[in-house]
């Protein structure tokens, strides 16, 4: 599980606009129109529109699009009744979930009210703006009695993603593990331990499945929920059963499912043990799972496992669910989030998880080939086919079970759509990170005496991202260390200058001196530039005794890439490295190349560049889509530069006919596919989204990603070099510590590709 530390979590809070959302406007503003149109006199003409037809207000406003994650504070996470002011980091957190996986923009609403009268009203009287509602994080047994009254007065989708995403997601996993153990759902045994919110609804949904309720027994903190108990509320007495079985050790004998939603380390191995042949244990227990996962396992060669947690195989994680439930809800206006919808996504997620899985998904788990089995029995949060999977067939479920008002008729263009909402590209961090972290690489920090490298040390080492090696004084970087309250208790720290470290600098220096011996090096140069903690991490890199390295944060560029030429070379059959920046956008990842290294590439060198960099491209599973960039447009001006970039087309057409690439072409045609398809349709570009930049000269490279990176406010990631035989990367001087994670990220993945 990945580390956060409690200043870290505050800072990511607070720094900057307090918080983790905004408000964008999503129409021009600038002039004294655009704001007439918005506002008076022009807002008029929508509103007596909607008020003649007020299904209008879905075209000319952002209900479609919007939904209200709303709480009250009385169950939140395992903090418990904190408030409405305490949940509304998390409802904002939930807001942000939406947005990243389905593009459904959010209002957190925090409610002050624990009376379920006064709630309701409240939601129901803003329920107007929104086109859907997300309940979150309210205790049970009023959440139940709150959504059941939401879902009878309103008529917009309503889900309590607490009691339903769960039920879900786990049911989608019963169902598959049902088949993988070869046991019928009307006939198995079901054990339930807890009976919250979550339990209550995923034994009910068990049951439309197929599971015979005489056949699920559910226990609370109290014991099992049968017969001779008086204190059961009216969703418990639900679940009551006739067995006199009181512990949830008598309960677990020859149960052929467990389900845990209660608390961590509640369940034995003997219990487990005491199981049916092929049993299937959801311990869903957030950190600790009612058993650990390697305790379960040790015990059993057939069972069937699940947990909540994202460092074992099969998590059962609610992201699978409620973003793109409620994209299908929302996009056929649904007036209800019903059963038919719920187990509409429930069958999804379970077909899914039994389609071959693409590369890209496998690549970022770090694994060969995910297979449907005893290990995969749900698909992969990163699995970029959930939208288009899970949103159609909940659209369509709306649609046969009466309650969507705009039903869909091309489901292949709403297919699209959903593509281009959040296509794969949007997921490039976030695969990259996981697939660093299924394969720890070591990393060399140059730099080890400033904060920021050691802040960003810190951050890779918690998040399992890579094992940082740190270069400088050993005392200095301790105290800076103390200073900055930044723990690297256990990291490797190496100084080159010490005296214990002569014999490894001899034996670096003599590589190099091989290296270098004929362009004027001599064996006393070699033996002192290894005092150099450039040349020094470089020559880790070289020897293998690192995996990457990380420079650049207090140096000019020249200066920190040289030892990396000079040490570890460029790599076999290349002819010219190259610098890419990725600026991750909203409509994708941008890159950009080249923006450090050349200043002023022949047509021959700009091919070079631009095969170095559609190849990297590639190495991160999204497919390069390359506009060579000029002041003309195909043959429009023949300056020198223009008719230098053509020619570099030329060749590449020639010799390169995989590559979707043209130009030469101004940037606002590459970028605006409307344009180009108007102006230029064919163009090898038109009907495509471009995503990757090649510059004529370093001057405009590294001008026009500055811009980009400084006016839109773009996360970056770079500079990546391209090109060498080994992973040595040079950071962009003053770098944030997220722009030397994200560095470190990528050194760490370019490593791990190089060694698979």
């Amino acid at each position: 599980m990945i580390k956060i530390r409690k200043q870290e979590a505050l800072d990511y809070h607070s720094d900057g606009r307090p918080g983790k959302i905004e408000v964008i406007p999503s129409k021009p503003y600038s002039s004294q129109r655009d704001l007439s149109l918005a506002y008076s006199p022009g807002v008029a003409e929508p509103c007596n529109e909607i008020a003649d037809n007020v299904e209008d207000v879905y075209k000319y406003t952002a209900k479609g699009n919007l939904v209200a994650v709303i709480s009250n504070g009385t169950a939140v996470l395992g903090l418990g009744d904190i408030g409405p002011e305490a949940s509304k980091p998390v409802m904002e957190g939930k807001g942000v979930l939406f947005k990243i996986f389905s593009d459904i923009d959010v209002f957190d609403i925090e409610v002050d009210a624990t009376d379920v009268d006064e709630f309701v009203q409240t939601v129901k009287n803003i329920a107007p703006t929104f086109g859907g509602i997300n309940l979150e994080d309210i205790k049970a047994p009023e959440a139940f009695e709150i959504e059941k009254r939401l879902k009878e007065e309103l008529d917009i989708p309503i889900m309590h993603d607490d009691q339903h995403g769960t039920a879900i997601i786990s049911a989608a996993a019963l169902i598959n593990a049902l088949e993988i153990a070869g046991k019928k759902i009307g006939e198995v045994k079901v054990v339930i331990n807890g009976a919250g919110a979550s339990a209550i609804s995923c034994g009910k949904l068990y049951c439309a499945l197929g599971v015979d309720r005489k056949n699920i027994i559910m226990l609370d903190s109290k014991g099992t929920i049968n017969t001779q108990r008086t204190d059961l509320s009216e969703h418990k007495k639900y679940f009551v059963s006739k067995t006199e079985l009181t512990t949830l050790e008598e309960a677990m004998k020859g149960a052929d499912v467990f389900l845990g939603l209660s608390k961590g380390n509640v369940v034995s191995k003997d219990m487990v043990k005491s199981m049916a042949d092929n049993p299937i244990v959801f311990a869903l227990a957030n950190p600790d799972p009612e058993i650990a996962y390697e305790e379960a396992m040790s015990v059993r060669d057939d069972i069937i496992m699940a947990t909540g947690r994202s460092d074992h195989s099969n998590q059962v994680n609610n992201v699978l669910g409620f973003p793109f439930i409620f994209r299908g809800a929302l996009d056929v206006r649904a007036t209800a989030i019903n059963e038919e919808m719920k187990l509409a996504a429930v069958k999804a997620i379970a077909a899914l998880a039994k389609e071959t899985v693409p590369d890209e998904v496998n690549e970022a788990y770090n694994e060969k080939n995910l297979v449907f089995g005893r290990n995969y029995i749900i698909p992969k949060p990163l699995d970029f086919r959930l939208i288009t999977t899970i949103a159609p067939a909940v659209a369509k479920a709306a649609i046969e079970s009466g309650v969507a008002r705009f039903p869909i008729t091309d489901w292949n263009a709403y297919s699209e759509e959903l593509d281009q909402r959040i296509g794969r590209d949007n997921k490039l961090v976030r695969s990259v990170v996981q697939r660093a972290k299924n394969n720890k690489q070591r990393v060399v920090f140059a730099e080890a005496d400033h904060h920021k490298i050691l802040k960003a040390a810190q951050i890779v080492n918690d998040e399992g991202i890579a094992i940082p090696i740190l270069l400088g004084n050993k005392e200095k970087i301790k105290s800076l260390a103390e200073a900055y309250l930044i723990d690297i208790d256990g990291f490797e720290i190496i100084d080159p200058r010490e005296e214990k470290e002569e014999e490894r600098r001899y034996l670096f220096a003599d590589r190099l001196y091989q290296k270098r011996k004929r362009k004027g090096l001599t064996l006393y140069e070699a033996r002192k530039s290894m005092r150099d903690r450039n040349y020094f991490a470089a020559a880790m890199v070289e020897t293998g005794q690192a995996d990457a390295a990380i420079s650049g944060l207090t140096r000019n560029y020249p200066h920190a890439i040289r030892p990396a030429l000079e040490m570890i070379g460029k790599g076999k059959g290349v002819s010219k490295i190259a610098g890419m920046y990725i600026l991750i956008t909203e409509k994708g990842p941008l890159f950009l190349a080249d923006t450090t290294v050349n200043y002023d590439p022949t047509s021959e060198e700009l091919v070079d560049i631009t095969k170095l960099t559609h190849d990297a491209i590639k190495s991160l599973k999204i497919q390069p889509r390359i506009a060579l960039l000029s002041y003309s447009n195909f043959g429009s001006s023949k300056g020198e530069d223009a008719v230098k970039v053509a020619k570099a087309v030329e060749i590449l057409h020639r010799d390169h006919p995989e590559m979707v690439v043209d130009g030469e072409i101004q940037a606002n045609f590459a970028l605006n596919k409307e344009l180009i398809n108007e102006i230029f349709p064919f163009s090898e570009l038109a009907d495509k989204h471009v995503n990757t930049l090649i510059f004529p000269n370093l001057a405009s490279g590294n001008i026009a990603y500055k811009l980009i990176q400084e006016m839109a406010a773009s996360d970056s990631i770079g500079p990546i070099l391209l090109g060498m035989d080994k992973p040595f990367h040079v950071l962009q001087l003053g770098s944030s510590v997220r722009e030397i994670v994200n560095m470190v990220t990528i050194a760490a993945a370019d490593s791990q590709t190089r060694y698979r």
